[in-house]
């Protein structure tokens, strides 16, 4: 790999190999060229790479013409935060998410504090490839001085999420809580929510120095330490995040990983509980645009997930009689398309909550604060609130494929799978009442994913070896 991941959002890279200064800098001078009038913010995760990476593009930046200001270490929901209360024309987040140390990235945010859709941010994609072969000015990150930093990065986007739940009735149920931010930028604001929510809090790699104590990305196997800790601190629940704090898994009391996938349903239980029956139309659903002419003309909630999160969150919102819809892969897509239904409440189900009260961009910060309102509300544990869901078992596999090929993998799986509704909104997905199968292509290698989803562990990696059997 020569080349950097580039989607249109952003890119990331193995700093000093495939992301290098005059990378970081040609992409930031392209975000600047389309970027609207105003000051462009630059933040980071822990990664201790991040900041010569933030140097480099204030200078690109400022050799553009634009204002920066430095917000240093912050959760990637909270740059989205100061984004708008400042006003800024948008924003570039240093992180490489979930990826191992070597790894650096750069998120590229809207004035609307919002990561970029699709299509600003292919026109960034475009105009760096055209910087690429034309050249930059030169940019000296040693020579810029003086760089204005933000005096309180935490304060709105704290007060964002405590806006969204009950704060005095989770105070008064004090409860024990492990979160483990592994040496990311989540300790910064984790530690105060869960301290204005009254909670009695152990923090687990709280010091955001980019020694991350466990591989990054917060799956079971990763976490095997954090679920033993969990129980021995006595805890009633954990909280895992990533570095960029974007994603949030989650432990019970027993030390069970619940995992990613639980997060984003869980919170969408308690929110269309919240909101009660009483606010909604009757019992009118709809499924991808499958909109009732009742539910046209009565506001029924809706709920956005990917098309490759658990079955859970649709058969909830249907269940509490809301309005189901999916969008592409990608928390950009998430958001266009929250935006588009004014959906109360949507994310991925890689752990990523998205919250419009807060703001358009997955907030682990959003998932801790639901999820012991729910515990709080009902005064039961998070083990109950996961075992009242609806249960499937997710399956994930990858194979190589060249991207060529696709559509007529497309139409070999339709054909052998004529019973199921397709859709190719992204790759191709096939549903049934009780399970699902995504096989979609890679957009920076030539593989293809398969996820499939049902009843059992067994069904599900089923459906996978279909896959398998016919690209083998």
């Amino acid at each position: 790999m020569t080349e950097p991941i580039i989607t249109v959002s952003g890119l990331r890279g193995i700093v000093g190999e495939t992301l290098t200064a005059e990378v970081a800098a040609r992409y930031a001078a392209a975000f600047a060229a389309e970027a609207p009038p105003g000051e462009v913010l630059v933040a980071r995760d822990s990664r201790p790479s991040g900041e010569m990476l933030a140097r480099t593009i204030h200078a690109a930046l400022r050799v553009a013409g634009r204002d920066t200001i430095d917000a240093g270490i912050a959760a990637t929901p909270t740059v989205g935060v100061l984004v708008r209360s400042r006003k800024a024309a948008g924003a570039v987040q240093i992180t490489a998410s979930h990826n191992p140390p070597r790894y650096n990235g750069m998120k590229l945010f809207s004035d609307q504090g919002r990561v970029i859709s699709a299509g600003p941010g292919q026109i960034v994609l475009e105009r760096y490839r055209s910087c690429a072969a034309a050249g930059l000015p030169g940019c000296d990150a040693d020579s810029i001085d003086g760089i204005p930093s933000c005096d309180d990065t935490i304060g709105e986007h704290l007060r964002a999420v405590l806006d969204t739940v009950d704060v005095e009735r989770i105070r008064s149920r004090r409860f024990r809580v492990l979160l483990d931010s592994n040496h990311g930028a989540g300790g910064i604001l984790g530690r105060r929510l869960l301290g204005e929510l009254g909670c009695r809090a152990t923090v687990l790699g709280g010091e955001p120095n980019g020694r991350f104590a466990h591989p990054a990305e917060p799956t079971a196997e990763n976490l095997a330490g954090v679920l033993e800790s969990v129980v021995e601190h006595n805890a009633e629940i954990g909280f895992c995040q990533d570095p960029d704090a974007d994603r949030l898994a989650v432990i019970d009391a027993s030390g069970r990983y619940l995992g990613e996938e639980y997060t984003l349903a869980m919170c969408v239980e308690h929110v269309l509980r919240q909101r009660g029956r009483s606010h909604f139309c009757g019992e009118k659903t709809a499924v991808n645009g499958d909109v009732s002419p009742a539910a046209k003309i009565e506001a029924v909630p809706a709920i956005v997930a990917n098309c490759a999160s658990s079955r859970m969150s649709q058969d909830i919102a249907i269940r509490h009689g809301a309005a189901f819809f999916r969008s592409a892969v990608g928390e950009a897509n998430v958001a266009d398309a929250m935006i588009e239904r004014g959906a109360v409440f949507g994310g991925e189900g890689n752990g990523g909550p998205i919250d419009p009260r807060v703001g358009y961009v997955r907030d682990s910060f959003v998932g801790m604060a639901l999820l012991l309102s729910a515990m709080a509300a009902r005064e039961t544990s998070v083990a109950q609130l996961a075992d009242e869901l609806p249960r499937y078992e997710i399956v994930k596999t990858k194979m190589s494929f060249p991207t060529e090929k696709l559509p007529a993998l497309f139409d070999s799986l339709e054909k052998r799978f004529a019973d199921a509704t397709a859709d190719r909104l992204d790759g191709l997905r096939l549903d049934w009442p009780d399970r699902w199968l995504l096989v979609r292509g890679s957009n920076t290698e030539p593989i293809v994913r398969a996820i499939a989803e049902a009843p059992t562990e067994a069904e599900a990696a089923r459906l996978c070896e279909e896959v398998a059997g016919l690209i083998s």
